[in-house]
């Protein structure tokens, strides 16, 4: 039978295992080589203990030997953490979570990504709302579209609107280059981006981003509802879940909370996406 993620021991079982565990937070610790002496005083392990795992964990490459008497990290953690990286995928790690964030609001939750001027809608959570899975949308007119254009350069900025002209679908689309950056500011500061009926009338949404292990947005995560229905309470449990999933793709800092920005009034008492 499977065990729950629960029932794993916190510390290592076998003593030798977590003295290993030790060793290599603190060669982690440091960017040059460590002393031998250095490494016993801050694991409390004696000299010769140390010397024996060292040296057992660079027979492995987990820990090499720079010169006689220290230590640093071995490629072999760099070989591994290079396999681990390769097989992380966004949908994989964000589907369980994704699910949740669902089941909390009971609207749509879509994962989305950029592909060049557009976002792509690679899964979701809830019945479909405006663009189905595979669906496609400007950057400026959706809530995680701008989030990634949040995270361009002022100039990529001006170079995306000049391409696509900004062309609206509502009366709320977002059609100017000013208004547009001031929206852009706002998604900076506080970390989220929204489309209040600017893709589609009704329906409003609000979007956190999904970084991976180098900090780079590579995903976002957004809440749909009828505009009327969109929960200014949900905002907290959707950066939380957006942070659970870019720390399981390797994204170790997390997005620092902000400052709860107004939501801005709807024009429709319909739906939002």
């Amino acid at each position: 039978m499977r065990k729950n993620q629960s029932d794993v021991p916190a510390v290592p079982v076998i003593q030798v295992i977590e003295r290993m565990f030790s060793l290599i937070d603190v060669l982690a610790s440091r960017e040059e080589a460590i002393s031998l002496k250095e490494i016993s005083e801050k694991t409390g392990l004696h000299p010769s203990t140390t010397h024996r795992i060292l040296n057992d964990l660079a027979v492995g490459r987990f820990v090499d030997r720079p010169e006689a008497g220290s230590y640093r990290l071995g490629m072999r953690l760099l070989e591994l953490g290079n396999l681990v990286k390769g097989r992380l995928n966004v949908r994989d790690a964000a589907l369980g979570p994704m699910r949740e964030l669902h089941k909390l609001t009971q609207q749509p939750v879509n994962l989305s990504m950029r592909q060049g001027d557009e976002i792509v809608y690679s899964e979701r959570s809830g019945m479909q709302v405006v663009r189905a899975i595979g669906g496609r949308a400007a950057l400026h007119l959706t809530s995680t579209g701008k989030l990634f254009l949040a995270a361009d350069d002022p100039a990529r900025v001006r170079s995306y609107a000049t391409r696509t002209g900004l062309a609206g679908h509502t009366r709320n689309s977002i059609t100017q280059l000013p208004a547009l950056e001031r929206e852009l500011s706002k998604a900076r500061q506080y970390g989220i981006a929204r489309d209040n009926e600017e893709l589609e009338l009704g329906v409003r949404c609000m979007a956190a981003g999904i970084y991976d292990d180098q900090g780079k947005l590579v995903a976002g995560l957004s809440i749909s509802a009828p505009a009327d229905r969109l929960d200014e309470g949900w905002l907290p449990k959707l950066q939380a879940t957006a942070n659970e999933i870019s720390g399981a793709l390797g994204f170790k800092d997390g997005v620092a909370a902000v400052a709860t920005p107004a939501a801005p009034a709807s024009n429709s008492p319909s739906t939002g996406a």
